[in-house]
């Protein structure tokens, strides 16, 4: 499936919508919007890192400064930078460290995005997650946005949780487990499923829709 093509994204949506009465409300409310693409290789996922657990704006003022200080943000230019350098664009020492070992890895050819890119979804995620610094949910990010993988599904985002929480009026959010236990009856098409509830509670949240 091509999740770029707005028609295929369409019908595994509707699809979906037919299996899943809280997905069906999702796809009521905020139909099916384009699915997010970034950039691959090195630079794609150190700026999904740089921008994990900071709002959109914030992040984006750090990664900015991050592309001024590299010129070209890639594996030797991080290796080379100091760590106040490197502080001084507004990056924490985790994800310092963080970019620093997935670096080395690509260095090495202990990740390889060539091979990442034509691997299966399991064997793709095991190797970004072999690597330091590369977690679960980074892994499925990068899969599912540069790859355009449909399957793949991080169960464990509070965002997803909570838009499903919203969705089935539920007091509590479901557990990680338990969310990705739900989410087997959505087969092939996880990815498609957690676009839709991450378009959802984003629609909630910027006030278009209504969430309990």
């Amino acid at each position: 499936m091509d999740v770029t093509d707005q028609s295929q994204l369409t019908r595994a949506m509707a699809q979906l919508a037919e299996r899943d009465e809280a997905l069906g409300a999702a796809y009521a409310a905020v139909g099916c919007r384009p699915w997010r693409t970034r950039e691959g290789g090195y630079a794609g996922l150190a700026r999904i890192i740089a921008f994990q657990q900071l709002s959109t704006k914030a992040a984006a003022t750090i990664w900015g400064r991050v592309e001024a200080q590299l010129d070209v943000v890639a594996p030797d230019g991080v290796l080379a930078a100091s760590e106040d350098e490197l502080r001084a664009c507004g990056l924490s020492r985790p994800k310092i460290r963080h970019l620093r070992s997935i670096a080395e890895a690509v260095e090495t050819g202990a990740l390889d995005f060539v091979r990442v890119a034509d691997a299966c979804d399991d064997n793709a995620r095991t190797e970004l997650v072999a690597v330091k610094g590369i977690g679960p949910w980074t892994a499925d990010i990068y899969l599912m946005f540069v790859l355009g993988r449909c399957d793949l599904f991080p169960h464990a985002d509070i965002g997803l949780l909570e838009a499903y929480r919203m969705l089935t009026n539920a007091e509590e959010k479901l557990t990680p487990k338990a969310f990705l236990e739900r989410a087997e009856a959505w087969r092939p098409y996880r990815g498609v499923a957690a676009h839709l509830l991450w378009s959802y509670i984003n629609a909630v949240r910027d006030g278009e829709v209504g969430g309990v």
